[in-house]
């Protein structure tokens, strides 16, 4: 959940980025020690496809430590990026910088795990998510970090369910097809609701 994806004028902010932060906010509780948030950040020197990709994204080819890519407000408090049941990347979301260096530890923090790449899956969440075998996901965006990262997941033997009213897309279209898209994984990805996760109200 970062500023990027969050404020305008930023082109890559979601017009559903408020209502998954308030998803996000109500799984909390529920995941209490066992959240792992993600992060995106540009590499360094884009080599490949990711040469062209930062040539139409020039704004995002910015260092790690800039304001867009900073977890929004509260995030390091408890706030998530993805989740695991029993350890969530309580939220999972970001080539592989691994844990973050700034990964905060504290009572009621969460351990951050970013990374060049929108898939966020790889050693470092595997081991951040302490061998749980079922991960809670919600973030942003459904159709690129969050699809990369679940698909990953699955195919790594992990049972994910993807919390739909705690991620948002580019836009509500691209939202619902990427939903529809992980729902074609099933047994191994389930998309799934806050309510149905936590609870009803």
């Amino acid at each position: 959940m970062q500023r990027v994806f969050a404020e305008p004028p930023s082109p890559w902010a979601s017009p559903g980025f408020p209502g998954a932060l308030a998803g996000v906010r109500r799984l909390l509780p529920a995941f209490a020690g066992r959240v792992v948030l993600t992060r995106y950040v540009a590499p360094a020197e884009p080599r490949g496809a990711w040469a062209d990709y930062f040539a139409a994204w020039p704004f995002a080819l910015v260092p790690p430590d800039d304001p867009w890519y900073d977890l929004v407000d509260g995030m390091v408090d408890g706030m998530v990026d993805g989740m695991v049941d029993g350890m969530v990347d309580g939220m999972v979301d970001g080539t592989g910088d691994g844990m973050d260096d700034g990964m905060v530890d504290g009572p009621g923090r969460a351990p951050v795990v970013t990374r060049t790449t929108f898939g966020k899956w790889g050693p470092e969440l595997a081991a951040a998510t302490g061998g749980a075998t079922t991960l809670v996901v919600a973030g942003v965006s459904t159709d690129c970090c969050v699809l990369s990262t679940v698909l990953a997941a699955a195919d790594a033997g992990r049972r994910v369910r993807v919390v739909a009213d705690a991620c948002a897309g580019a836009s509500a279209a691209d939202h619902e097809r990427a939903l529809d898209v992980m729902r074609l994984y099933a047994p191994l990805v389930e998309v799934t609701t806050v309510a149905d996760v936590v609870g009803p109200r």
